[in-house]
């Protein structure tokens, strides 16, 4: 597809910018806290502690979210009930959830102040709130709530590819259905759940926004580095870095390398598993019954979240529930151009984010899944290397690579200036595009290329015309993520933002520090609306690149 002066002019520019945005500032933040003192001072001290707190939380995290997703997983691909396929789209919805609105969320639902433990207490007349969730239990609490949509998505998929004729052997056999799941099911379901596993496991140690609003005075190797940076110990703070990169780096690797990687089917004779639908009887009552009340967890801290975005925070006191209503946080935000600033400036950061990540992203899948240079494994690995790297490392790496004038700046510094924010957000989600178009060029058929070189066409033509509306869903899947995790992005925002540049998120955050609930929900929910118009719109685009390509 790539002549070999295409892929030397492509791999360049693509390699430049792999060495000098990912690679280097993750070099000088290691150079700056591998050191002797720094390690020494680190598994002395409170470093330590945080470590096993990360570690402790995010194992438990991966017990809790597997069994909640495997569950709900095998009882919407196993049987047939009510609501079934209204809730096989609602499982998945803590993913498109901005983290930190997803906490927050939690927050005004379960917290020490929040809406159902004051509401139990004035209805049972009880002299404090019967639980709130704070400390480690609410961050692995909340975990679980975000975090299984992985074993989900995993093991859903996995499901798919079962043939019910195992099932129904399985059975004549005289196996029992516990049986039948631990012999049967379960190994095939190996793959996915040593995947959904170790992503989890990476995505829970890189987790801050929970450790930050629900245990604070709990040391978490994120919410240290925050803490160390913004008291201006920055060798501390690097040294924290490298400890939690290297242990992402170690899963990152086990989840690319593993032998289970390779896909294993069950289907017997080519057929996917149909659900089995719950005969009439109390079988179906409990199944209907069990899936609304998964529906109602699911979409409880969504709806808390929209119900508190008309509250008048100011006339809420000691109800256990608000009881006067305003539309005044929305008539800032459409009114008030000083209420506007943050979402005129996550707009603007992300849709430039989003821009470069989109053209990197194309010209590095061509490079990495289509070139004729040597090196594509490396920029391969560098590509991918964003993902393991929490963003609080990310921002901190900045800090130290952007902190001093630097060629890659220009000759400037980016630390202090609104530059340096959207250029975390576009190394933070460098691997989304990539990945996204690697695959979809991976699988594309070389035959189409060269039927449209005989005809006469130019490779800019070929790749235009015939390319990129084949691979057009899936770099515009890719761009969709991009965009709405810019837009919702808060773990390098705290770290980097100016005033002048300080984004939704951000803002969101400083509205809860002042207890302005109204004002942060109302933000929330025009970041849950943005995303989901996001969304709409890169599936529309989708949907007419696949067509044309068609």
């Amino acid at each position: 597809m790539l002549s070999r002066r295409a892929s030397v002019l492509l791999a360049v520019p693509v390699a430049l910018v792999l060495a000098g945005y990912v690679l280097w500032p993750n070099v000088r933040g290691f150079a700056l806290g591998l050191t002797p003192e720094g390690l020494a001072a680190f598994f002395g001290g409170a470093g330590l502690r945080g470590l096993a707190y990360s570690v402790g939380v995010s194992l438990a995290t991966v017990l809790g979210a597997g069994l909640v997703g495997t569950g709900l997983a095998w009882a919407l691909y196993r049987y047939d009930f009510p609501l079934r396929r209204l809730f096989q789209g609602v499982a998945a919805l803590p993913l498109a959830l901005p983290p930190l609105v997803g906490v927050l969320a939690f927050l005004f639902l379960y917290g020490e102040s929040g809406m159902l433990p004051r509401g139990l207490q004035a209805l049972f007349g009880l002299d404090a709130p019967p639980f709130a969730f704070k400390g480690v239990p609410a961050v692995w609490l909340v975990h679980v709530y975000v975090f299984y949509v992985y074993f989900y998505l995993f093991v859903g998929a996995a499901l798919g590819d079962l043939d019910r004729g195992l099932l129904d052997a399985s059975a004549d056999l005289g196996a029992s259905g516990a049986t039948t799941f631990r012999r049967i099911v379960l190994p095939l379901l190996r793959p996915a759940l040593v995947g959904a596993a170790l992503l989890v496991f990476m995505v829970s140690m890189a987790s801050f926004t929970a450790p930050l609003l629900f245990a604070e005075e709990t040391p978490f190797l994120t919410t240290q580095i925050y803490r160390q940076k913004v008291n201006g110990d920055l060798a501390a703070a690097a040294t924290t870095s490298a400890v939690l990169t290297g242990l992402c780096l170690l899963f990152l690797a086990l989840l690319e390398a593993r032998p289970e990687r390779r896909r294993v089917r069950g289907a017997a004779k080519g057929a996917g598993r149909l659900a089995q639908p719950v005969g009439r009887g109390p079988a179906r009552l409990v199944a209907g019954a069990l899936a609304s009340v998964a529906l109602v967890v699911v979409l409880l801290p969504v709806a808390t979240v929209l119900l508190l975005s008309f509250v008048d925070a100011a006339r809420w006191t000691t109800q256990p529930l608000p009881t006067h209503f305003t539309l005044a946080h929305y008539a800032a935000l459409v009114g008030d151009a000083d209420v506007f600033v943050p979402v005129r400036n996550s707009l603007w950061m992300a849709a430039l984010a989003t821009a470069g990540n989109l053209a990197f992203g194309v010209a590095a899948a061509l490079i990495i899944a289509r070139g004729k240079v040597p090196g594509r494994g490396l920029l391969r690995a560098l590509a991918i290397l964003p993902f393991a790297i929490p963003g609080t490392v990310i921002a901190l790496n900045l800090i130290v690579a952007f902190g001093t004038p630097s060629a890659l700046a220009g000759g400037g510094v980016l630390l202090g200036t609104v530059w340096l924010l959207p250029l975390a957000y576009f190394v933070r989600h460098v691997p989304f595009v990539v990945r996204s178009t690697q695959a979809a060029l991976e699988a594309f058929d070389d035959r189409l290329a060269e039927a449209s070189a005989n005809l006469g066409a130019s490779g800019w033509t070929t790749f235009r015309r015939v390319v990129l509306p084949v691979i057009g869903p899936a770099v515009a899947a890719g761009t969709l993520l991009t965009f709405v995790t810019a837009l919702g992005e808060f773990v390098a925002s705290i770290l980097l933002y100016v005033y002048a540049n300080r984004p939704i998120a951000v803002e969101v955050y400083g509205q809860l520090r002042l207890y302005n609930l109204g004002a942060a929900a109302a933000y929330s929910v025009l970041l849950m609306a943005l995303v989901g118009l996001s969304v709409a719109a890169t599936r529309a685009l989708g949907g007419r690149a696949a067509a044309e390509g068609a």
